[in-house]
């Protein structure tokens, strides 16, 4: 059973969704996405595997969303998941993917589904 975790150790709910994790006896590969962003690919799974548009998983508030125009509507899905990969800090988090399932861990309880 292999299980990730693109994780944040600077976010409070990235650290409480990976201590839950541990506390499940799950030891999930840690994906540091600040330090290596998802490719392309990854990003368009994990798109799929939560069935949501690229703008449902971006930190709205940050403001690198503001200052990149990100609230453009015009704006299409390529162009919305170039940013994600170009600005990962924009990548909501934590995002736990097993067996082509993914959850955001917001709350944290929420990645528990998955086990």
């Amino acid at each position: 059973m292999s299980i990730k975790i693109y994780h944040n150790p600077r976010c409070s709910k990235s650290r409480q969704t990976l201590q839950l994790l541990k506390e499940h006896q799950v030891e999930p590969e840690i994906f540091e996405y600040l330090k290596t962003p998802p490719s392309r690919e990854e990003l368009e799974q994990v798109l799929d595997m939560l069935g949501l548009e690229p703008r449902e998983l971006m930190r709205t508030k940050e403001k690198e969303y503001k200052e990149q125009g990100l609230d453009n509507p015009d704006l299409s899905r390529d162009q919305l998941i170039d940013a994600m990969l170009a600005t990962p800090k924009l990548i909501e988090r934590p995002i736990v993917i097993k067996d082509g399932k993914a959850a955001i861990g917001r709350p944290p309880e929420k990645v528990l589904e998955l086990l």
